[in-house]
């Protein structure tokens, strides 16, 4: 099967230990506004070219990371996809209050990367 037409990449996430300081790096830098959320912040790069993302604080490894995720529509469909291919399931799926699910994975080379469903 053939993956679907138009997987976009939709939403970027930036592990870090330090929330606050971290956050604080980004927005002054880049003029970024950011909404505090529990044990993130939310991320608008104000700007029309630009996809949302979010600072997380997961409290356990991987502590520093940043990941993109790719909006799928079946997202069991397409970890079982990734694993025929040589990648492998990390994390998920995981329901979000949203009704989303998210799914993080690894490609052949180890880059982490996320998936996301539209709902």
């Amino acid at each position: 099967m053939t993956p679907s037409t138009g997987n976009p990449v939709v939403h970027f996430e930036i592990g870090c230990k330090d929330l606050e300081g971290t956050t604080a790096f980004y927005t002054t830098l880049f003029g970024w506004a950011a909404t505090p959320i529990p044990y993130a912040a939310l991320l608008e790069t104000q700007s029309p070219k630009g996809i949302p993302g979010h600072i997380t604080a997961l409290g356990h490894e991987p502590h520093q990371y940043v990941t993109f995720y790719i909006e799928v529509g079946h997202i069991d469909e397409t970890l079982t996809r990734i694993e025929a291919s040589g990648g492998k399931k990390l994390v998920g799926p995981v329901p979000l209050p949203d009704g989303k699910k998210f799914a993080w994975f690894s490609d052949p080379g180890g880059n982490m990367v996320g998936l996301i469903t539209q709902k």
